[in-house]
């Protein structure tokens, strides 16, 4: 009899034995298979067969095959393996998570026949400058495995790179896997993919794409299909039997990483699953991760310099505007005026930049000192005068603006501080005969709304652009010559190490949004700290200095790169029971006696309370990260023994990102 061991979607780690229902013909490994859980049923993956079992044969439950589904391959069964090891989490979650829902519930999606046959490409017709041609020999020139960081200052052409060294995979037949940050990417790039590849058969794989057509995508990867993979973090994971390239485009980006569920990078993972096919992987940024950055300066990754913009003359001109020694036009400089004014008589596009939506941070009573707090959360209700709403941007919960002061009746309540929807009411009363166009996530909140403002400014029916984030990168505006940055000084002084390099990032990729075509570009930045060297690496257009000065500073004070990080989260009802279960982690640590481990004081989290759950962390730290990981897997294994009561949740979060 054969005994299989079954990866399933439960929350332990751990396989389970089920008996073959039926005669089995070859290898089993990678099937679906669907069996008996508890009161109910459960598909899982099959991960090893095996003659005898630890628990009596008679007790073990039969296993059903799904038929119609592929196996999963060798390659995709480790890529899951590796990232229950490294992230500590159960394998057939892991699996549950990476494979599309509707596979992962045995069933087959409908057949569509492709949009275009795979195989032949498209002419090539853009010159590629002397820098792109030598950064594509050398991707292109590779043997095996070999990670390549493309630095390359905004503008500069690093797509027409991807797209050549995916040309010549294309060529050998081979497939190629290219990773974006964010869906409202997804479109433009799988636009400009196909235009240059109309003989290929590409997908997409993201979590906007219907369950149906994910499935579909995902087999036809798997079966060697689909020759280009475009996506987001999801499709890390799309097994591609004949991949040769894997691209990261804005690999610092911050939407690489999981928050929820598997907190994994993607970045991170596609790097491991290039050294698992001995294929080269192209981490592409204008501001790189610290941490890349620092491999590639130590010579682990292979930098390659796009210094010169590929269209533009120039890079824009940047200039702090210091705002200590004016009085402010509805938090706008007479400096920031006039330029907007300007770009206006000219026919020019101007983008104002404030990463902050709604109308203002807050309402409050000056009478009482009442403030608009979230009732489930430890923040603010942001005031959305639009639609009079106060807002969690947190939960979600909304109620409307009071007429009155809760506390004391009075009348006069006010906004504080200035959201996106504010700064456009301003922008509006000073240049009435302007169009001008907010760019949030409340404007464009689907991606119809999205791509029908992207296509708005396009087409030149705006001539000033409020925006947030959603701007900040991936976008080519030929008329915006103006980028206006306001708001940003309160990232300097935030407490979380990685917020200068955020910022520093952010400020960069908005102002490469400027004159990208053939006119010249200004970004003028709003300070009272204009002679920080945050700002001077800016105006300088330096990100290696910045990078160094960075670097030295985590060095001295022993943060990542420099050290290894993992953080274990518990949340419950009260604030008390999330830090007596990580008290109770602490001594189970100590039990080990790891010395190369750092253990500090579990505290609760800057944003202690979340839709009416109180949250806590506990930060473990080591130089090493096999004495890190070693300790982890220990230390995983006595928590998941613990009894717990059902109100307290738990994870660990391996390489944080947020604290």
């Amino acid at each position: 009899m054969t005994i299989l061991q079954i990866a399933l979607d439960v929350p332990l780690p751990r396989l389970f034995d089920y008996r073959l229902m039926g005669e089995s013909q070859g290898s089993l490994i990678g099937r679906l298979v669907k069996v008996p859980f508890g009161h109910g049923v459960k598909f899982g993956v099959v991960i090893n067969e095996a003659a005898t079992s630890d628990h009596p044969e008679a007790k073990l439950k039969s296993a059903e095959l799904i038929d119609g589904l592929p196996a999963l391959p060798a390659d995709w069964l480790a890529l899951c393996q590796f990232c229950a090891r490294y992230y500590h989490y159960p394998l057939g979650q892991v699996m549950a998570f990476a494979m599309p829902p509707l596979l992962r519930k045995g069933k087959t999606p409908r057949a569509l026949k492709p949009k275009v046959g795979a195989g032949e490409t498209a002419p090539t017709f853009n010159a590629a400058t002397p820098d792109q041609t030598a950064a594509i020999d050398a991707i292109l020139g590779a043997t095996g495995f070999q990670t390549f960081l493309l630095h390359g200052v905004t503008g500069s052409g690093k797509t027409e790179v991807y797209l050549r060294a995916i040309e010549a995979v294309l060529e050998r037949g081979g497939q190629a896997l290219m990773l974006v940050p964010e869906i409202a990417l997804t479109p433009q790039l799988e636009s400009r993919v196909s235009a240059r590849f109309p003989g290929a058969h590409i997908v997409s794989a993201h979590s906007g794409v219907a369950d149906a057509a994910r499935a579909r995508a995902f087999l036809a990867a798997l079966e060697g299909r689909a020759a280009i993979v475009l996506g987001t973090r999801l499709s890390v994971f799309m097994p591609m039997p004949a991949l040769q390239l894997i691209v990261v485009d804005e690999e610092h980006d911050a939407s690489f990483k999981q928050q929820d569920g598997l907190r994994y990078s993607a970045r991170d993972v596609a790097i491991f699953r290039a050294r698992q096919r001995d294929i080269p992987i192209v981490l592409g940024s204008a501001t790189p991760s610290l941490e890349t950055f620092h491999h590639s300066s130590s010579g682990r990754y292979q930098r390659l310099e796009l210094p010169l913009r590929a269209v533009a003359a120039a890079m824009p001109t940047v200039t702090t505007v210091d705002t200590r020694k004016q009085k402010l036009q509805d938090g706008l400089s007479a400096e920031m005026l006039a330029a907007i004014s300007e770009r206006l008589q000219s026919g020019e596009q101007s983008l104002i930049f404030l990463n902050r939506r709604g109308y203002a941070p807050v309402l409050a009573c000056p009478s009482c000192g009442w403030i608009s707090h979230c009732r489930r959360c430890a923040a603010n209700l942001v005031l959305h005068l639009a639609d009079r709403r106060l807002r969690c941007h947190h939960c979600g919960l909304e109620v409307m603006i009071p007429h009155a002061c809760p506390g004391c009746g009075n009348l006069d309540l006010q906004p504080f501080g200035r959201g996106t929807q504010r700064l456009e009411a301003s922008l509006v009363e000073r240049f009435p005969a302007a169009r001008i166009l907010r760019i949030d996530r409340d404007s464009a909140s689907s991606p119809q709304k999205w791509q029908a403002l992207l296509a708005t400014i396009h087409a030149g029916g705006a001539d000033i652009l409020v925006g947030t984030q959603m701007l900040a990168k991936g976008h080519d505006f030929p008329k915006l010559t103006l980028v206006g940055v306001v708001g940003a000084d309160a990232a300097l002084f935030a407490a979380d190490f990685r917020a200068p390099e955020r910022l520093f990032a952010q400020l960069m990729q908005v102002g490469g949004r400027s004159g990208r075509a053939h006119l010249p570009g200004a970004v003028l930045i709003q300070t009272e700290y204009p002679d920080h060297p945050l700002y001077r690496a800016l105006v300088d257009h330096n990100y290696t200095a910045f990078a160094n000065e960075q670097l030295a500073e985590r060095q001295a004070a022993g943060f990542p790169p420099f050290a290894f990080q993992a953080l274990l989260r518990a949340e419950a009802p009260e604030l008390a029971q999330a830090l007596e279960f990580l008290a109770t982690a602490v001594a189970a640590a100590e039990a080990l006696g790891a010395p190369d481990i750092m253990l500090y004081d579990p505290v609760p989290m800057r944003l202690a309370r979340l839709k009416n759950r109180e949250r806590a962390q506990l930060l473990v730290e080591s130089k090493s990260r096999p004495a890190l990981h070693a300790f982890l897997a220990g230390w995983m294994a006595r928590l998941y023994a613990l009894k717990t009561s059902r109100d307290l949740r738990w994870h660990l979060d391996v390489d944080p990102l947020e604290f």
